[in-house]
Order: C-alpha cells, then structure tokens, then sequence
C-alpha cells in the first residue's frame, strides 16, 4: 500500500513538472504579457515561502519584509549598472569597462546581506510579540523605503525617487536573457527564460524549506510558535532561534528582490511600499500559515488575481460610462475575494493538516 502512494505521487510531481514546462509555451500564444504574470508570480512564491519561515513556522509577524526585497534589488542594481559609475571617479577607474557582476556572485551577495539585516532587525524585537512585533517591523519597512527615496544627497547612492534604470539582463554561461534564445528551431523570448530561471529557483526555495520544517530547527521554530515561555523552559535557545528565522527568511527575499531588479531592468523606491507588504503576509494567511502547498497557493493566487482583474475591472468601468475608476475598483474586487475566502476558509485555502486527536464534536 504505502508502495502504491509511493508510485501516485512520483506520478502526480512528473505530471506538475511537465505542466510547468509547458505552461509558458502555451500560454505564450495568448501574449506575452501573461508569461510575465506568471513569472512575476513565480518571485512572489519565493518572497512567501521566505515570510512563511518567519510568520509560519516561528510565529512572528512580520510587515516590514518588503525591506529584504528591496535590499537584494537595489543590491543587484548597483553592481550591474552604470549608476555608480556615473557617479563615482573611483569606480569608473576600477572598472573601466562598466560594473557588470555576474549573476553567480549577485546572489549570494544578496543573500547574505539580507539575512544581516534580518538578523539586525530581529535583535531589537527579542522581546516583543504580537502586534507590538508588528508595529517595530512595519516601521522597519518604512525606514528602508525612505532611506532608499532619500539616499541621494550629499552622495547619490539610489538615486532617489528616480530609481535606477539600464539594470543589466541575468547571464548565464554566456546566454543572455535580454535576447531570444534560439533552440532546437524555436525562440524563447526573454521572458519565458525569466519564467524557468524563477520556476528553477522556487523548486530550491521549496526543497529547502521541506528539509528546515521538518529538521530540528525547524521543529524548534514551532514550539516556539506554539509556546515560548514552554520552549524556553525545555532548554531551547529562544533569541538566537528568532534571530535565525529573521535572517533565514530575510535571505529567500534578498534573492528574490535581486531577481526583480534583473527582470523588470528599473526599480524605484515605489515597488516596495507598505501595501507590498501587506499583501506578501495576505499571501501565507489566505493560502495556510506554515503550509509549503498552501503558501504556493496563496501566492499564485494574490500575484495573478489583480492581473486578471484588471480584464474585468475595465469591462466594469465601461459599463458605469467610466463613473467608477478600474484600480480601485480591482482593489475593491480583491479586498472582497480575500474576505469571502477568510469568512468560508478562516484557516486559510489549504491548511496544514491537524495534529494528534480531533477535537471533541458538540451534540
């Protein structure tokens, strides 16, 4: 018996795989532009399966993880543009024919400068919880976009609220994946190279946090979650547990943000406001807080749905002769979704699965 479910699911992730691959081949003849949603979504997946490390597994709310995300894409932005050449001598002469690292030694630069600065955000908020945890996060978030607006007097660093553009493409072993690559016959645009770079990625992000929830840590991570005082009493190492799902998860965002910065080709301090935010935390809530499957989708979900929307939203608005505005109507659209699903799913699209003894039924 056990062999059989062995059997069904090597078949059910074969078929997902094959899916996958296909996907932005057949949804190309449709636009490209619905490639680049599903790419798009792909990031967003990562970004919640990092948040999923900290809200899910360790139980600490945090909403200012759009700071980790700007810190990998600024990152990548200024090591693979002319930015700071333009701007400082020094650099100029140290590299005469432009900055353009490769991308081998983008991600793991990002990586780790996130989870320092996750890890520099956690240690002032050990002794918080709940929505006072909330509360100092949020203003982290806010005090990283600001800084990155603000950033370019008397030293122009981020440019401002500019942004910085001529981001270069990602190359790898010599494809670069701002030109078609030809195939076997076919073209793959750029952006469906995007689409496998980013799927390539999620299946890691995924591999990786299966092996952390059910290894001791992430075991740790969860008696935490469920009672600290309780894991502090059985020996655990409350702080430096917290400290490591901070930069744990701080470490999927800085590469995801340097995966942005390479794909979009711009940023400005206005991809990474607070209502990104918000929205990344929507995503572990709506799909299942602590659920790898139900993380995926809630992210997929809350990337595509304002996508989709906006198709509606226009047919919408000129139905009411143009009275009603398409984005905040899409906004009103998704506010709503979002609050049917919560009513009907209060412990999210696909929960975890419960542990131990049923509740007793009332009669």
């Amino acid at each position: 018996m056990q062999h059989m479910d062995k059997t069904k699911q090597i078949v059910v992730f074969l078929l997902a795989a094959v899916a996958l691959l296909a996907l932005p081949l057949v949804v190309a003849q449709f636009g490209q532009g619905w490639v680049r949603i599903m790419a798009l979504a792909l990031l967003y997946v990562m970004l919640a399966l990092g948040l999923n490390i900290v809200v899910g597994y360790a139980g600490l709310l945090d909403l200012g993880y759009v700071a980790f995300y700007a810190v990998g894409a600024y990152l990548y932005a200024l090591v693979a543009s002319p930015h700071l050449m333009e701007n400082f001598e020094s650099i100029r002469a140290a590299y005469p024919d432009g900055m353009h690292f490769p991308i081998w030694a983008v991600v793991p630069i990002a990586a780790a400068v996130a989870a320092v600065c996750g890890m520099l955000l956690g240690a002032p908020t050990l002794k918080l919880r709940g929505d006072y945890l909330a509360i100092v996060t949020l203003g982290f978030g806010e005090i990283i976009r600001v800084f990155m607006n603000n950033l370019e007097h008397p030293v122009n660093i981020t440019n401002g609220p500019r942004g910085i553009s001529q981001i270069d493409p990602i190359s790898i072993g010599g494809v670069s994946f701002g030109k078609p690559l030809e195939l076997f016959g076919h073209s793959f645009p750029p952006v469906t190279l995007y689409y496998y770079l980013f799927l390539t990625l999620v299946i890691f992000t995924v591999i990786i946090c299966h092996r952390i929830e059910t290894s001791r840590i992430g075991r740790a991570w969860m008696a935490v979650r469920e009672d600290e005082i309780a894991a502090k009493a059985m020996g655990l190492n409350t702080r430096n547990l917290k400290l490591l799902a901070f930069g744990m998860g701080a470490t999927f965002g800085g590469v995801s943000g340097s995966m942005f910065a390479a794909f979009q080709g711009f940023i400005s301090p206005e991809s990474f406001t607070l209502a990104e935010s918000i929205m990344i935390v929507a995503m572990v809530v709506l799909g299942g807080i602590g659920h790898i499957p139900g993380v995926i989708l809630g992210a997929v979900m809350l990337a595509a749905l304002p996508e989709v929307l906006r198709y509606v939203a226009g047919d919408i608005q000129a139905m009411t002769g143009g009275r009603l505005d398409a984005a905040i109507l899409r906004q009103l659209l998704i506010a709503l979704a979002m609050i049917s699903i919560m009513l009907l799913r209060p412990r999210g699209l696909w929960p975890a699965p419960e542990h131990g003894k049923a509740a007793p039924v009332a009669k």
